[in-house]
């Protein structure tokens, strides 16, 4: 590879990157809409799914986003009636986020979504899994550096 050859498009990794994520979430996108859900929404609500009740520091950690990005998001998912945004008891400057039985019950419907996004490309799983592992530790390394 020549020093030229070093901004050329598709030799960016960052490009290659950012237009997969780009096409995952289009392919997330009609089965989310008839759970009414975002990509940003549904990524929020698995993790609470998962821990039922988290900081909003911890979710925004987990989910890479400021919280900027994060307080609009969660305000929209209590409107929805999804999620109920609490002063911690201990340390009043702490938020924490928790799922309502309706945001609860909303996890069920959701559970299909995996599954038909992975039916709907031809990647097998081993690799899918690989890929999956590969960007993760990418993402650590990038992380450290901060």
């Amino acid at each position: 590879m020549n020093i030229d050859d070093l901004l050329k498009l598709d030799n960016q990794l960052c490009f290659t990157v950012y237009a997969c994520s780009r096409e995952i979430i289009k392919l997330y996108r009609p089965h989310l809409e008839k759970l009414g859900l975002t990509y940003t929404q549904y990524i929020t609500m698995l993790v609470l799914w998962e821990k039922h009740s988290i900081s909003a520091k911890d979710l925004g950690d987990k989910l890479y986003l400021d919280s900027g990005t994060l307080t609009p998001l969660l305000k929209k998912l209590e409107g929805m009636g999804l999620i109920d945004r609490k002063r911690g008891t201990e340390d009043e400057r702490s938020l924490i986020v928790s799922l309502t039985p309706k945001g609860m019950d909303l996890k069920d419907a959701a559970k299909e979504v995996p599954l038909k996004v992975a039916c709907s490309v031809s990647l097998p799983l081993h690799e899918g899994i690989f890929l999956r592992e590969t960007l993760k530790e990418l993402t650590k390394k990038i992380n450290a550096l901060e």
